[in-house]
């Protein structure tokens, strides 16, 4: 399991950039809806691989199968 993390960045001229790791899917922007809506208007917008990636869903099936025989 990987760390989530937010990054912000500020410039002198007020631009700030954020980067959001560690957040597999779309869920990221959920995470950061309340910060941005602070922080003004979001002018552009760029996607890593985690954006895209599929959270990983583990399943395990057992199978149990007993067999008698009379003697």
């Amino acid at each position: 399991m990987s760390m989530e993390a937010l990054e912000f960045i500020i410039y002198p001229n007020g631009r700030v950039q954020e980067k959001v790791t560690g957040i597999i899917g779309s869920s990221c922007a959920e995470v950061t809806a309340a910060i941005e809506a602070q922080l003004g208007q979001v002018v552009s917008q760029e996607n890593t691989s985690e954006y895209f990636a599929q959270p990983q869903n583990q399943s395990v099936t057992a199978t149990n199968q007993a067999s008698f025989t009379e003697w």
